[in-house]
């Protein structure tokens, strides 16, 4: 298609998406299709624009309630509404396969990550996007998410740990100049595991510790001698020349009691999506290959997308179509 992307004027300064604000205690992971036509096409692109205003006006409400929302494009959606130029390494989720195990890829061209204290706020602005948008998509998946006891996901673990913190989260989240004309952006890996409960909760606590790589009580990780190479936390470290790559986790747990469903929603930042391609490949197939994550023996990943989540600066500039 004709290039019709916009990217802001270099003098200006680039705002990023909030990719970096304080994790909350709620959120919303809600991915869409969007539905053939050109009016659907023009309705996504004027969307773009007006939604910090939608934003703004849910936002203060409860101005202090954090409420954040970022929205990100799978790599044929960019084609579709924007074009070229398109960020430099985005491409559909590449799908692993190795012997059981399966790292899915599913349907989705946009994903909205909606952050706050409280889930009026973010189950409000999943109501306006959708009251906005709701002709022109089809929805693939919503799931709401909750910060469970201590910061545990539903395994029992702290979930989010190793995190960068202060100035190196924006280091390892947001591109630099090497994708100039993205600046600020960042890709979003998303993947919903669905936990095997019974099985996990009958493994003794060293077990399930070996497993993950710390203390469950604690969440102090074990030491090298002891861990085992196959542990999460072994495979899930990524170094490139001797340093080590962050991402940055937002992962949320959810589930329904009535139907016995548990589960952790994945959302990782990166300003390469390389390194969490590397940390799948690692988990799946195995560092060497055979060396796999034994929590995908009680963990199975049932949705798969990787996304770009653009500057707001560029999402703005949509708005003067």
């Amino acid at each position: 298609m004709e290039s019709d992307s916009k990217s802001a004027p270099k003098s200006e300064r680039i705002v990023a998406q909030p990719i970096v604000a304080p994790l909350t205690r709620a959120a919303i992971f809600l991915v869409v299709t969007i539905k053939p036509g050109n009016e659907n096409r023009a309705t996504l692109r004027s969307f773009c624009g007006d939604l910090s205003g939608i934003f703004r006006a849910v936002e203060f409400r409860n101005i202090e309630a954090g409420l954040s929302c970022i929205m990100g494009f799978g790599s044929g959606a960019w084609d579709r509404l924007f074009g070229q130029p398109r960020p430099a390494e985005l491409h559909p989720f590449r799908e692993i396969r190795a012997d059981a195990r399966h790292a899915i890829a599913t349907p989705g061209d946009l994903l909205f990550h909606i952050r706050a204290r409280h889930m009026d706020l973010c189950f409000e602005l999943a109501t306006q996007i959708m009251a906005r948008i709701g002709n022109a998509v089809t929805p693939v998946d919503e799931v709401h998410g909750f910060k469970n006891f201590d910061d545990r996901d539903l395994v029992g673990f702290v979930d989010g740990t190793e995190n960068p913190r202060g100035e190196a989260v924006a280091d390892a989240a947001l591109i630099g100049q090497e994708d100039a004309a993205f600046t600020g952006g960042s890709y979003v890996m998303v993947q919903k595991y669905l936990h095997d409960m019974k099985g996990w909760n009958a493994l003794p606590t060293e077990a399930q510790e070996n497993i993950i790589g710390r203390k469950k009580l604690s969440d102090i990780e074990l030491d090298a001698s002891v861990k085992p190479t196959c542990s999460h936390s072994s495979l899930t470290t990524i170094e490139e020349n001797g340093k080590e790559m962050k991402i940055l986790r937002d992962n949320m747990p959810f589930g329904s009691a009535a139907q016995a469903e548990f589960g952790t929603y994945f959302i990782g930042y990166c300003r390469t999506p390389r390194t969490l391609e590397q940390m799948l490949e690692n988990m799946f197939i195995g560092r060497p290959p055979g060396n796999y994550d034994r929590l995908l023996d009680y963990s199975r990943a049932v949705t798969g997308n990787l996304f770009f989540a653009p500057s707001a600066t560029f999402l703005d500039s949509m708005g003067d179509d």
